[in-house]
């Protein structure tokens, strides 16, 4: 018995049904849902979802929350995709972005305006939320489901995850499967990539996310409910 090859081939029937599983729940919640849309910060884990999702409504709204703050390769990367995509791209801003706040006063003031108040009011146009997250991701989504109500201030609608299951190698092996480019700053040593001021690659090898926020927090805010 070659314990390699089997080894390899165990890996490739999960990933093919961890892929097969993603598409059953969005399939299963476009079914469900009249109007959907995708977040994407094009990041590895958002490009492979909105490749999937496109897979069943290519015009499906793409929503990118502008921070003020991002990376030139962020934001040269957006346009990149967009175009050879043809993406739905729709772009949230704050009513009244003030950059730098994050120095001035705080991190969790400067992620409230720039990213919870605009992309929660952009959120209530919608009843179904398809979200890149992952479980593997932090503490804070290791009890992710891939379909769970999801409170804003003025109404609740679904959240969808459907990659919730999946590792960043499944990530990474899907996106070169398909032939997906992926964010440059990857090669840089970035694992996980936020507004500059914010990310460095990870403080700790063993923890993608421990670059952001230089680990003070787990969460930009987007992600936590309204009460």
């Amino acid at each position: 018995m070659n314990v390699d090859v089997d080894s390899q081939r165990v890996k490739v029937t999960e990933h093919t049904e961890l892929t097969e599983q993603a598409r059953a729940v969005i399939a299963e919640a476009l079914a469900a849902g009249s109007v959907p849309c995708i977040t994407n910060s094009f990041q590895a884990e958002d490009m492979v979802l909105t490749h999937l999702v496109r897979e069943f409504r290519p015009d499906v709204p793409v929503l990118f929350l502008d921070t003020f703050h991002h990376f030139a390769q962020t934001l040269t990367y957006r346009d990149e995709m967009s175009a050879e995509w043809g993406l739905n791209l729709i772009v949230l801003r704050a009513k009244e972005p003030k950059v730098g706040l994050w120095e001035v006063e705080s991190t969790t003031a400067c992620c409230q305006r720039h990213k919870v108040e605009p992309l929660f009011a952009a959120l209530a146009n919608y009843d179904t939320w398809f979200a890149g997250l992952r479980r593997e991701q932090s503490a804070s989504r290791a009890n992710l489901q891939e379909n769970e109500p999801f409170n804003l201030p003025a109404k609740t609608i679904r959240r969808i995850s459907p990659l919730a299951a999946w590792t960043a190698r499944d990530v990474w092996k899907y996106a070169k499967e398909h032939g997906i480019r992926l964010m440059p700053l990857y090669d840089e040593g970035y694992t996980s990539i936020g507004c500059e001021p914010c990310t460095t690659p990870p403080i700790d090898p063993d923890n993608p996310r421990s670059g952001r926020w230089a680990g003070q927090k787990l969460e930009c805010g987007i992600h936590i409910q309204a009460k």
